[in-house]
């Protein structure tokens, strides 16, 4: 059996810290809005956000913008968008699933 790609899939935390990365923030502001983005839904916590920002800086899906002290800003890099657009057409093409699988009208 051959092992799955690193980041084939995302989780819904990977893919909510690669959303917030569209514009350059640090990784408190991403501890603060994924709860908001989502509704209170999904939420990271710290440690697993610092693994997840290491995992991706070292995939070269962000890139590390500043460094003041302790805080560090991330943004996107093509890779990065590249990956949650494939995650994005993955969600949709399940969600497309469902509603086949139900017999619901498609939306236009």
């Amino acid at each position: 059996m051959v092992p799955r790609e690193k980041f084939q899939t995302l989780t819904e935390q990977m893919f909510y810290v690669l959303l917030c990365l569209r514009k350059e923030c640090y990784g408190m502001d991403i501890l603060d809005r994924v709860p908001v983005m989502t509704q209170g839904r999904v939420s990271v916590g710290s440690g697993t956000l610092y693994n997840l920002l290491e995992q991706f800086s070292q995939a070269g899906m962000i890139r590390e913008t500043k460094v003041e002290g302790r805080r560090r800003s991330y943004i996107l890099t093509d890779k990065g968008r590249e990956a949650i657009e494939k995650e994005y057409h993955r969600i949709c093409a399940q969600a497309e699933d469902y509603r086949r699988a139900f017999g619901e009208e498609e939306t236009p």
